[in-house]
C-alpha cells in the first residue's frame, strides 16, 4: 500500500524545505521506496534533495504535442498515435519513466513548466494514469504542490493521507492556509486528514496567531522554527537533506512526522 502526503500552501511559506524534511525523514525512519513530485512550475525540489533534473513532465508533454500538431499539419499520424505509430500513451510513459530522476533512498519526478495554448484534457489524463502507475511501486509518494490546491486533482486520482498546509506565521498566510483548507472538499480526489504547519517562527507564536490557528478548519500540528543556518546551508549549495539530525527545523519536523506515522 502506497502512503501519499502532499504539502500545499501560499507561494514563499517554504513547502519545499518541510517536503525536503519529510522525505529526509522518511528515508531515515521507515522502509520502503519513497518517489518524490515536485508539482510547482519552478522545479527546485531537486536541488533540495541533491538530484540532477534534465527533463520535466512539462517538457515531455509539450514536444509530445509539437510533434502531434507538426504530424497532423503533415497529413501524417492518426489522432491516437505518435509519429511512427506509437501510441500517445506509451509515448509519454516511456519519456517520463525516462525523466525520473534516481537516488539512493528516493526518486523525483518534476512537473514543470505550466500549461501553454490549447487542450491539454487528454495528455493530462494520460499523464495522471502514467504517473499513477509509477506511484504503485512506492511506499510513500510527497507530493510539493503549487501555491494553491486546484491543480491536484489534475496530477493524482489517488486518495491523500495526509495533506499538510504550511503557513508563515502571519495572518495572511493563515487566511490563504485556510482557503486552501476550505479547497480541500472541492477536490476530486479524497483527502483522508488535513494538518496546519506554522513554519519560520520566532519564539512564541503570538496571542492573535494562535487565537486564529484555533478557529480553523484543520488542526495545527506544530511549528517550526525560524533557523539562519538553513539560510547559510543553502546559500553554500548542499542540499537540505544532508542537514544534520541535530538541526531544529528537521527536529521540529521529525516530531510532526513520528506523530502522524505512528
Amino acid at each position: 500500500m502506497t502512503t501519499t502526503l502532499a504539502l500545499a500552501g501560499k507561494g514563499g511559506v517554504g513547502k519545499t524545505t518541510v517536503a525536503g524534511m519529510i522525505i529526509k525523514y522518511l528515508a531515515q525512519n521507515q522502509t520502503g521506496s519513497i518517489l518524490a513530485i515536485d508539482a510547482d512550475p519552478s522545479s527546485n525540489l531537486n536541488m533540495v534533495l541533491g538530484l540532477d533534473l534534465e527533463w520535466t513532465v512539462g517538457d515531455i508533454r509539450e514536444d509530445m504535442l509539437e510533434q502531434v500538431k507538426s504530424s497532423l499539419t503533415n497529413g501524417g499520424a492518426a489522432m491516437g498515435t505518435m509519429p511512427g505509430g506509437t501510441s500517445k500513451r506509451d509515448y509519454l510513459e516511456y519519456h517520463v519513466r525516462s525523466s525520473l530522476a534516481e537516488g539512493s533512498r528516493f526518486d523525483l519526478i518534476a512537473m514543470g513548466r505550466g500549461e501553454g495554448q490549447g487542450c491539454y484534457c487528454a495528455v493530462n489524463h494520460n499523464l495522471r494514469e502514467v504517473i499513477d502507475g509509477m506511484s504503485r511501486h512506492y511506499a510513500y509518494v510527497v507530493i510539493d504542490n503549487e501555491a494553491g490546491m486546484e491543480h491536484l486533482s489534475r496530477r493524482t486520482t489517488r486518495d491523500v493521507q495526509h495533506l499538510f498546509i504550511v503557513s508563515d506565521p502571519t495572518q495572511r498566510g493563515l487566511v490563504a492556509a485556510q482557503r486552501i483548507a476550505d479547497m480541500r472538499r472541492e477536490l476530486d480526489i479524497n483527502i483522508e486528514n488535513a494538518y496546519l504547519i506554522v513554519n519560520r517562527l520566532n519564539g512564541e507564536m503570538p496571542h492573535a496567531l494562535k487565537a486564529f490557528t484555533e478557529k480553523m478548519d484543520v488542526p495545527l500540528l506544530g511549528t517550526i522554527p525560524a533557523d539562519e543556518a538553513l539560510a547559510e546551508f543553502e546559500f553554500s549549495g548542499k542540499p537540505l537533506v544532508e542537514l544534520g539530525d541535530e538541526s531544529p527545523v528537521y527536529r521540529a519536523v521529525e516530531g510532526m512526522m513520528r506523530q502522524v506515522l505512528k
